[in-house]
């Protein structure tokens, strides 16, 4: 298999509590960004991982519904949740999705698919791209290597954060993406009660399989006064 999308969850949340759950234009943003990920036509199988804490049932049990299939593992060693979805799919690679990025763009996930199969052991964000759009991706075999070399508890719930400090050590990559997307006053991840206003002003009426564009994401969007 090539890559597997990895959407990353879990229900705790001090800034926004059950934000996962929260209705996002007529269902819980977790569906609404699993819907977008499903509609996208991706040349990869996506999968939840989130904890096994009981208030993740609720998670494990809609991504079910919608056909993900579900892997669970350790609260704050996410890195664990990585590797069991490495065993359950044997991929060569994995992209990292939030839950709480449900405009997540497919554009840009896509690019990193790319990157893992033109050799990368660790893709990037792109650079200038909106908080909440953008995806990083992983060789198998660089969090493989990271898993068995990593003692720091921070590694292994930051799972990029290996690649950050010994850039030398992995081969990276960064995509470039087209200027329009070059966003950085855009904010589309949901964190605090202000960024999910704002994601119901974006979403408005549009059903998730409608939003998979991303410059009709960004058209909604005006650009800041010179």
């Amino acid at each position: 298999m090539r890559a597997i999308v990895v959407v990353q969850a879990r229900a705790a949340s001090t800034r926004l509590p059950g934000k996962a759950l929260k209705p996002l234009a007529g269902v819980p943003m977790l569906a609404f960004l699993l819907r977008r990920l499903l509609a996208g036509g991706l040349d990869a199988p996506c999968c939840l991982a989130t904890t096994t804490r009981p208030e993740d049932d609720a998670l494990a049990e809609l991504a079910a519904s919608l056909g993900v299939p579900v892997v669970r593992g350790e609260c704050e060693d996410v890195l664990s949740r990585y590797l069991r979805c490495l065993d359950c799919f044997v991929p060569a690679g994995a992209v990292r999705v939030t839950a709480d990025n449900p405009f997540t763009s497919l554009e840009m996930l896509r690019l990193a698919l790319d990157g893992l199969a033109q050799g990368a052991d660790y893709v990037a964000l792109p650079e200038g791209c909106p908080h909440g759009a953008g995806v990083d991706a992983f060789s198998a075999g660089a969090l493989r290597r990271v898993a068995a070399t990593a003692p720091d508890p921070a590694e292994r719930e930051h799972i990029n954060l290996r690649m950050l400090r010994q850039p030398g050590a992995f081969a990276i990559r960064t995509p470039s993406i087209p200027t329009a997307w070059q966003r950085p006053d855009v904010r589309l991840t949901v964190d605090t009660p202000d960024d999910y206003a704002a994601a119901l002003r974006l979403a408005g009426g549009s059903s998730p399989e409608e939003l998979l564009d991303f410059d009709d994401i960004l058209a909604r969007i005006p650009r800041p006064a010179a």
